[in-house]
């Protein structure tokens, strides 16, 4: 079967399960992982620009989209001639299903299931002791953050952080004055790649803060990149803990 991918998470968990590049034909720019493999594939674009000709040349018999990570309209200008599995992921159980069917699709089940038992453990021992009110910043000027509804609040909650924005949906635009009520800002690696820089700019509104960079990737990328992720979560909440105390 040839697949071309137009998510990274996507990419990533494919080569994971065991798929090679004789397999996989086409990703995007931003398909980085595992960064060995994809240096063999063919880039078709990004997420939001696919080259559609690019991809009619790979006669790919699978196409793997993602309902928020993709733009409609060219999703649909592709199934016009390719079979499209769009999918969506938005909990930890869509997760678990996601690899269920890419398990099922590359006939590697025995190896996805493995890594859903892992995640599921990772994110079982990964708990904060008390909850902590978090702010989680994807992007600068204007900031905006993320609502209840989507997987990095998930993932937050999971490991016991309580999302000041959990009322809103989706990725709203917020201001300096609407993160007071959060003890950690957490400023994310990616999509907007936050710096020290934007520590400084925000600890001259809430000095009494505590304001981090964090891993995008651990937060946000869905498929098998959690299981990945335990020594991550464990450090990221010792320094919580650290300031609880």
């Amino acid at each position: 079967m040839k697949i071309v991918s137009l998510v990274p998470s996507i990419t990533e968990a494919l080569f994971d399960l065991g798929l090679t590049e004789h397999e996989i034909k086409g990703r995007t720019k931003f398909c980085i992982h595992p960064a060995d493999k994809i240096k063999n594939v063919a880039v078709i674009g990004g997420t939001k620009n696919i080259n559609i000709e690019k991809i009619k040349a790979l006669q790919p018999d699978l196409i793997l989209a993602n309902k928020e990570e993709n733009v409609k309209d060219q999703v649909e200008a592709l199934m016009n001639d390719f079979k499209v599995m769009v999918t969506h992921v938005e909990t930890i159980e869509d997760n678990y299903y996601l690899l269920k069917s890419l398990g099922k699709l590359a006939g590697k089940e025995e190896r996805a299931q493995l890594f859903n038992l892992k995640i599921y453990e990772i994110l079982n021992q990964a708990k904060l002791r008390t909850p902590v009110k978090a702010a989680y910043l994807i992007w600068n000027n204007p900031y905006m953050t993320v609502g209840s509804d989507t997987f990095i609040h998930k993932i937050l909650t999971e490991i016991g952080f309580e999302n000041i924005f959990k009322d809103k949906t989706r990725y709203p635009v917020i201001t300096t004055e609407d993160l007071k009520k959060a003890d950690v800002i957490m400023l994310s690696s990616e999509p907007f790649p936050f710096k020290e820089k934007h520590i400084e700019e925000l600890r001259a509104f809430y000095p009494e803060k505590k304001i981090m960079i964090v891993d995008g990737e651990a937060f946000s990328w869905y498929g098998t990149h959690i299981a990945k992720c335990e020594g991550y979560f464990k450090e990221l909440l010792e320094d919580i803990h650290a300031m609880q105390m």
